[in-house]
């Protein structure tokens, strides 16, 4: 018995690692959700040289606005989510964009007790692209697997589809729509937002010129 969970770790170790390494130069093919998506896949991988840099502040802005500093996890970030959560407020989680990149490359979405394990994993392959990629490969990885919209997956499809145009040419408002939307891309109306996503989306698009005026994009272009 020993022996055989000995494999199985070896083997998993191998495997994690060799994927991580082939991603830092492959694009991901397809990710767990994407072929458990009914409705579909429509995507575009492009290299973040052609993806606005309006829609990676925006990306920052919303999502991990101390992107360029943590190692992977935000633990200030995390403590907050769990003090507005216990508060009863709108819940939140405290996931920077690497610990989301590990869990659409590398992993699944999933409830209840699967939930837990993938969180575990998720630990694990935040840990291995922070060590194996630079933060520019997470955040082009992110951008290009992330759903952005009803079977649609990356901001280039996801501009594509809401604004008729590439993600090489959004507006500050264009992109923080679409970052408005991420955390529930099936529910937030990108191209016509109302209530908290409108609202949200105004929030962000005057953040990009906090991120961009501070650096916190800086670890992207240096």
């Amino acid at each position: 018995m020993l022996r055989i969970v000995a494999k199985t770790v070896m083997w998993f170790l191998a495997v994690s690692i060799g994927l991580t390494l082939l991603y830092r130069f492959v694009p991901p093919p397809l990710t767990v959700t994407m072929v458990v998506d009914a409705n579909g896949i429509t995507k575009d991988w492009q290299p973040l040289s052609r993806i606005d840099r309006n829609m990676i502040d925006a990306a920052i802005g919303a999502e991990d606005g101390a992107f360029c500093t943590h190692n992977g996890f935000d633990t200030k970030a995390i403590e907050n989510a769990m003090k507005r959560n216990a508060a009863g407020g709108r819940l939140r989680g405290g996931s920077t964009i690497s610990q989301q990149t590990a869990k659409n490359v590398f992993l699944w979405q999933g409830d209840g007790f699967t939930r837990y394990l993938r969180k575990g994993l998720e630990v694990w392959f935040t840990f291995l692209i922070e060590s194996l990629w630079d933060k520019r490969r997470i955040m082009e990885v992110y951008l290009n697997v992330a759903e952005t919209g009803i079977g649609t997956y990356g901001v280039e499809a996801g501009a594509q589809r809401y604004f008729d145009k590439s993600a090489a040419n959004l507006s500050r408002i264009e992109a923080a729509r679409i970052a408005a939307a991420l955390p529930s891309p099936k529910t937030r109306s990108v191209s016509n937002p109302t209530g908290f996503t409108r609202r949200y989306g105004n929030t962000i698009s005057a953040r990009i010129g906090t991120v961009r005026r501070e650096g916190f994009d800086a670890c992207v272009y240096n």
